[in-house]
């Protein structure tokens, strides 16, 4: 600021005297221009000028600048007029002013100036031409990090907004070019590669309808989240996510009864069975905010149980979080029956979920015995502690696959749940089973794997070209098994409602596409055919017409026909005794002979 002053009055006075050199003004500046700076440094300094920072000079600084430069000057000229026997006239302080304000504000700018400029001389060039969708508060504060930051490789070619007012209006000398029906068009007019969605208010299901729009157009397709997601985020003010198939599925939140549930966990001991597995562990989250007193989690695999201990130890060192039940982690088998009977003697748990199964189809075919031991067996082992110590509740989680089961893993769990029947027959706690389809994110989900070939350049994988399934996010199973505990009064078989079937092709096509590729172009679809044991087409988990329905629009009853508890549990022991002295064959053969459902793939 000295040196624009200094420059700023010794042109001021030059021009004032016609571009000539006059000693007696030089002597006057050199005794004058000692109180200018002074007094333009405490006038600077009382209006905050040298407080803001450069990187995020807008409006504000413009005008804090030109109100500063004007009682910086005013104040000068009066004090020098005071103190000084010769004086100059007005003109060259009013010729600095100008030059001063904008030297001295144009400096604070220089860095925008800078990056603007950058901005358009890169365009194009190893630049991402960008579109943000949202021409509101999300979208300016998405522009200004583009901008702003050098981690976002874009440039912004405009906005779209479907407020019809701000079509041909432009924000920070960006456009707005249209709305989201004219997509197509001003992405191939303005050469779009990208296209951000920041309008972060937005609901699940307009997100998903926004999404259906701008898939067509093959640009990548990124989201600004909500902006709770983005508090505490260090590298960037403004952060965003590639789109998930989560986003595409557009379903409504799903509302608890919470004093229903609260009813059963409230300053209870709650275990649960796979705890560290993707449905366990998300059991245990939510479970949390339903305030037990402790949450066992037993997990034969180390790893995932201690991430899962560990990230409760964070959630808990913050004062903010409401609920902090007692997390213990147990690691053990649900086949080891000993091991079982002592924790349950320890904690003496009150409500279990048994979610620990094996349950990747291909694998169980070729490994039959396994899935009998543990999702046979296991289930045993847990029903039968649960019984021997009193638990007041037990909730099998199930699976659509054991419906008609066409393959070993989903026989063993109609088994499961046929054991859960058989307890609940000659036991004073309640047992329920809740199946549920496929979960999209879950261990094993088709989801991570087309997201790691489109990442490695395909090809993309799928086994059939017609093959269906239905899917549901981990937290909507999670909060739905949780709900149906709450319904459970014991020997029920609940079924979640999974929504509409989705086409594993156009699944994998969306990704692709949303990944700003085109299918079977820049990535390649290569249909593998149907592994051993997998259906073309899931079962229909809800028979309406039979299905009971309870008070949440999501969980239905299937009426289940009493069961001879002595035979099923004979059957168990035949089973088991099957596993020592038969080899796979003839275990799989009692197994079918058991699951009188089992139905060979055709």
């Amino acid at each position: 600021d000295i040196i624009i002053i200094l420059i700023a009055f010794s042109i001021a006075m030059i021009v004032n005297d016609n571009f000539t050199f006059v000693y007696n003004n030089f002597t006057m500046l050199i005794h004058e221009i000692p109180v200018i700076i002074i007094i333009y440094a405490i006038v600077f300094t009382l209006f905050g000028m040298y407080r803001s920072i450069w990187k995020y000079a807008s409006i504000e600084e413009l005008v804090r600048g030109a109100v500063a430069n004007i009682f910086a000057i005013a104040i000068a000229y009066l004090v020098n007029m005071l103190i000084g026997q010769q004086h100059f006239d007005f003109s060259p302080y009013f010729i600095g002013f100008f030059l001063v304000s904008v030297g001295t504000i144009g400096m604070r700018l220089s860095y925008r100036f800078l990056k603007f400029y950058q901005t358009y001389t890169n365009n194009g060039f190893n630049m991402t031409k960008t579109l943000i969708i949202g021409a509101g508060y999300g979208g300016v504060l998405m522009l200004e990090e583009i901008l702003n930051n050098p981690k976002f490789d874009k440039t912004v070619v405009g906005f779209v907004d479907d407020n019809k007012e701000l079509k041909g209006k432009t924000i920070r000398g960006y456009h707005v070019l249209g709305n989201t029906d004219d997509l197509d068009t001003i992405v191939y007019e303005q050469n779009v590669d990208a296209i951000i969605i920041a309008i972060p208010s937005l609901s699940l299901k307009e997100t998903t309808a926004l999404l259906n729009k701008a898939e067509s157009t093959g640009c990548k397709i990124q989201l600004m989240p909500p902006f709770y997601e983005m508090i505490g985020t260090k590298d960037t003010l403004v952060k965003v996510r590639d789109v998930s198939i989560l986003d595409l599925l557009g379903r409504d939140p799903i509302v608890l009864e919470e004093e229903g549930i609260r009813e059963y966990i409230d300053s209870k001991t709650v275990l649960v069975t796979g705890g560290g597995g993707s449905i366990g562990s998300e059991l245990c989250r939510q479970l949390r905010h339903f305030n037990p007193k402790r949450i066992v989690i037993l997990d034969i695999y180390e790893n995932n149980a201690y991430d899962l201990q560990m990230e409760f130890n964070r959630l808990y060192r913050t004062d903010k979080v409401k609920h902090k039940p007692e997390i213990i982690v147990r690691i053990a088998s649900v086949r080891d029956e000993q091991c079982l009977d002592e924790l349950f003697n320890e904690f003496k748990p009150q409500v279990v979920f048994h979610a620990a199964a094996h349950k990747h189809v291909p694998l169980m075919e070729d490994s039959p015995k396994e899935a009998i031991k543990n999702n046979v067996l296991g289930t045993y082992n847990v029903a039968k502690m649960a019984d021997k110590h009193k638990v007041d509740k037990f909730v099998l989680v199930s699976t659509d696959k054991a419906v008609n089961p066409t393959n070993v893993m989903g026989a063993t769990k109609r088994f499961a749940e046929k054991i859960v029947m058989a307890f609940n027959e000659q036991s004073e706690t309640d047992y329920a089973a809740v199946r549920f389809g496929n979960v999209l994110g879950s261990n094993g989900s088709v989801i991570p794997l087309f997201k790691k070939q489109i990442e490695e350049g395909g090809p993309v994988t799928v086994t059939h070209p017609e093959i269906i399934r239905y899917f549901m996010t981990i937290p909507e199973a999670c909060q739905l098994v949780i709900q149906a505990g709450a319904y459970a009064k014991g020997g029920e078989l609940f079924v979640l409602d999974m929504g509409e079937q989705v086409k594993i092709l156009d699944l994998a096509e969306k990704l692709i596409r949303l990944s700003g590729y085109e299918p079977n172009i820049d990535i390649q679809i290569e249909f593998s055919g149907l592994r051993p044991g997998e259906k073309m087409y899931e079962e229909l988990l809800v028979d309406y017409d039979k299905a009971i329905k309870t008070t949440n629009e999501k969980i239905f009853v299937l009426p289940n026909g009493s069961t001879d508890n002595t035979l099923v549990l004979n059957e168990v022991d035949t089973l088991k005794a099957s596993l020592q002295k038969s080899n796979n064959g003839h275990t799989v053969s009692l197994l079918k002979q058991y699951i009188n459902t089992y139905k060979e793939v055709i």
